[in-house]
């Protein structure tokens, strides 16, 4: 986060509507030197919730973004999606399904991918799959599985998959971030994927009527990563543990010094 554009962002969009710093603070309920220091970038000492509310105040929004040696923050984020996408993949296969991962479309000037189309073809169910490690805006994401939703069908039919309408299913990474972001807007996912947990995994098994759901999945790499920390700390209380035998403790004894004779 570059601190003094930021301060000089919100700074500007206060002159914009023609505010007094002391304005701004009675309307979010901080202090004048508060504002007076986020707008000259000091703000290591400011949560994120209080820079939220102070662009809220003028309509904007607060966007962190994190660079870490050039696009390698990208290949691993980009990992971490293949590996989900593998693991939703393979849960569908074993319940029956037939399974396109990122397939990609063009229909009247409407182009993307689906992470996951999969079809049943004892129930001709069609099923689009979004998967996300990380919750980004969430109306644009609902807006897009609604959209590929919408033009599955025609993208099925191409592969022989004879289906009038799609269900939609939003998986995203298991964690704490991600759970939170999702509380934040409750009545908005529940509107749009009512659907969640058991009722999700009820549904994949044997699919009847539509499907709206959501669910939070751990990858294998999570899974992976927790395994090998768990090994690491049963080897090293193994070694606490262990106490030597009284051979070894009679083989590593040091021989009696003899003492000289008179």
């Amino acid at each position: 986060m570059d601190a003094i554009r930021l301060g000089q962002g919100l700074r500007a969009l206060r002159l914009r509507v023609g505010w007094r710093q002391l304005d701004v603070a009675l309307k979010v309920g901080l202090s004048h030197g508060t504002i007076s220091n986020i707008e000259r970038g000091r703000v290591d000492q400011v949560s994120m919730d209080t820079l939220r509310r102070v662009a809220n105040a003028y309509g904007a929004d607060v966007d962190i973004r994190i660079r870490w040696r050039g696009e390698q923050l990208d290949r691993l984020l980009d990992a971490g999606h293949v590996r989900l996408v593998s693991a939703v993949a393979s849960q569908l296969t074993a319940a029956g399904w037939l399974v396109a991962v990122e397939t990609t479309f063009s229909i009247w000037g409407e182009r993307g991918s689906i992470d996951i189309l999969a079809y049943h073809p004892e129930i001709a169910a069609l099923l689009v799959v979004e998967v996300k490690t990380v919750v980004p805006d969430f109306q644009a994401m609902i807006s897009a599985l609604d959209r590929k939703a919408r033009l599955a069908p025609e993208i099925a039919a191409a592969r022989g998959w004879n289906a009038s309408r799609a269900s939609r299913l939003l998986v995203i990474e298991d964690g704490s971030t991600s759970r939170d972001r999702i509380r934040r807007v409750a009545p908005a996912a529940t509107a749009a994927l009512p659907a969640r947990g058991t009722e999700v995994r009820t549904w994949l098994r044997r699919p009847s009527g539509l499907l709206a759901g959501l669910i939070f999945l751990r990858s294998a790499n999570q899974r992976d990563a927790t395994t090998r920390v768990t090994g690491r700390q049963r080897v090293r209380r193994l070694i606490r543990v262990r106490t030597a035998t009284p051979a070894e403790r009679s083989a590593h004894q040091k021989p009696a010094r003899r003492q000289p004779s008179a």
